[in-house]
C-alpha cells in the first residue's frame, strides 16, 4: 500500500491553508467535504453533542464504525456544538472569522434559522463562500419537501430507466448516487468559487439541488425521449439501446459483461468469439436497430456458444477480439482488484477502531499528494479547536456542564 500520510511528501497541496467549516450530515456534504479535504482543506465539522452526524449510527461493518461514515469523512476535524444555543453562536462567529467556506445541508430553512444565510452572513464576512445543498434547492414548489437520496432518484426519472422490465421491475442504483452527484457539483462549485475569489476578492452564495443534479445525469435518456418520444425501457443490467451489451452467462455460471459498439465489432465477435462468422450478415443481427429487436433470439445464440466455456475462456476470446469487457465482481473481488493494488491505489488511515484501508481519490497528480488523515471520533477535536480560538480551559468546562458542547 502506498502512504498518503500527511509526512509522506513535503510538496504543497491546492487547497493547503483553505478552512472550511460543515454543518453537515449523511452523505451529500460530508462527500463533498471530504474531496476539499482530499486537497489539503482543514475541514471541521461541526456536530451534535451525545449523537453527532447521524449517519455514525447506520451501521457497524467497519470495525464498530459506520461504513457511510468511514467513506466520507476521513481527513476532518470533529467539533460538536449545540447550535441552537444561544452559547454557540459567538463560538460560530469566531469559526466563520477565519474560515474561507461554509458548507451545510441542515434541513430547508435550517441554516436561516440560526443566522447562517449568505444574506445575514456577507456583510460580516465578505470572503465567506457559502455552499447549501438541498434535495430541490431555494424557490419554487418543492423548497420545502424532504428528500433522500431514493426519492430523488425516483423524482429524476432515474427509476424509470433502471432495473427489469414491467411495473413491478424498477430498482435503485445500490449507490447514493443523487447525494453522490449533489456532493461532487458542491465540490467543483467551491472550487470554482475559490478561483472566483481571487479576481473578485469576495465569497459567493452557492445553490446545489440534488434534484437538478441527478437530473443533469439524465441527459441521454431525456433526449432520447424527445418531445414525447418512445423513452428507452429498463433493460436490467444490459443496454436499453445497443446489443449485445451487457451480462451473459459462462459454462461456469458465471457472468461476463460485455459490450460492442459498431459493425467491426460485430463482425469480430461473430468471428474470434462466437467462432460463427455467418452471423455476421444475418438479416435479423446485421445492423444493431436489428440486434436490439432480436435480442431474446441473439442472447440465447450467444449463451449457447458460451456454455462450454469457462468466463476467463470467453474473456480470452473477447480480449483477442479487442471486444470491451468485464469482470461482473462482488465487493470482495473489488477490495482485491489487482489494477488497483498494481497502481497502489490502496493506503491506510487512522480511526477510532484503528487502521483502515481507504482507497486514494481518483485522479493522481505529479505534484502532490492527497492528505489520508484519521476518520475523526465524536467531538475528537472540540478542545483543540476551541482552544486555537482563544477559549480558555475554564471556559472549556463551561460548555461541557451546559452541553453546548
Amino acid at each position: 500500500m502506498t502512504d498518503y500520510s500527511q509526512d509522506s511528501g513535503a510538496a504543497p497541496r491546492p487547497l493547503d491553508g483553505i478552512t472550511v467549516v460543515s454543518l453537515e450530515h449523511a452523505i451529500a456534504a460530508p462527500f463533498c467535504t471530504r474531496q476539499l479535504a482530499d486537497l489539503g482543506a482543514n475541514v471541521i465539522k461541526v456536530e451534535r453533542p451525545g449523537s453527532g452526524d447521524f449517519a455514525r449510527g447506520y451501521d457497524q461493518r467497519v470495525h464498530g464504525l459506520s461504513s457511510h461514515f468511514v467513506w466520507t469523512n476521513r481527513s476532518k476535524k470533529s467539533l460538536t456544538l449545540d447550535l441552537k444555543s444561544d452559547e454557540a453562536k459567538p463560538v460560530m462567529d469566531a469559526l466563520l472569522e477565519s474560515a474561507d467556506v461554509l458548507v451545510q445541508n441542515l434541513a430547508p430553512g435550517a441554516a436561516a434559522r440560526l443566522g447562517l444565510s449568505f444574506d445575514q452572513l456577507h456583510e460580516r464576512y465578505p470572503r465567506l463562500i457559502i455552499c447549501n445543498i438541498s434535495g430541490y434547492g431555494e424557490g419554487g414548489p418543492y423548497q420545502d419537501k424532504k428528500a433522500y437520496d431514493l426519492l430523488i432518484q425516483s423524482e429524476a426519472g432515474f427509476l424509470s430507466t433502471t432495473g427489469l422490465p414491467g411495473p413491478d421491475g424498477m430498482a435503485k442504483a445500490g449507490c447514493s448516487i443523487a447525494d453522490i452527484a449533489a456532493g461532487m457539483y458542491a465540490y467543483t462549485n467551491v472550487l470554482s468559487a475559490l478561483i472566483h475569489r481571487q479576481t473578485t476578492g469576495l465569497g459567493t452564495s452557492i445553490d446545489i439541488s440534488m434534484l437538478e443534479s441527478l437530473v443533469e445525469w439524465m441527459g441521454y435518456p431525456m433526449y432520447y425521449a424527445f418531445e414525447g418520444a418512445q423513452p428507452p425501457q429498463r433493460a436490467g443490467a444490459s443496454h436499453a439501446t445497443i446489443y449485445p451489451y451487457g451480462p451473459f452467462m459462462a459454462g461456469d455460471n458465471r457472468s461476463v459483461m460485455l459490450g460492442l459498439q459498431n459493425e467491426r465489432e460485430w463482425l469480430s465477435f461473430c468471428k474470434t468469439v462466437l467462432e460463427q462468422p455467418e452471423l455476421a450478415d444475418d438479416e435479423r443481427f446485421n445492423a444493431n436497430y436489428k440486434r436490439s429487436e432480436n435480442r431474446e433470439v441473439l442472447r440465447e445464440l450467444i449463451h449457447d456458444a458460451f456454455k462450454s466455456l469457462t468466463s476467463e475462456d470467453v474473456i480470452a476470446r473477447l480480449d483477442k477480439a479487442k471486444i470491451a469487457n468485464a469482470h461482473v465482481n462482488d465487493m470482495q473481488a473489488v477490495w482485491k482488484h489487482p489494477q488497483l493494488e498494481s497502481r497502489q491505489r490502496w493506503t491506510l488511515i487512522d480511526s477510532p477502531s484503528g487502521k483502515l484501508p481507504a482507497l486514494a481519490p481518483p485522479g493522481v497528480n505529479n505534484a502532490y499528494v492527497p492528505k489520508m488523515d484519521a476518520v475523526p471520533g465524536l467531538g475528537q477535536h472540540t478542545e483543540e479547536i476551541l482552544s486555537g480560538l482563544g477559549y480558555s480551559e475554564s471556559d472549556l468546562k463551561q460548555f461541557k456542564r451546559a452541553s453546548i458542547i
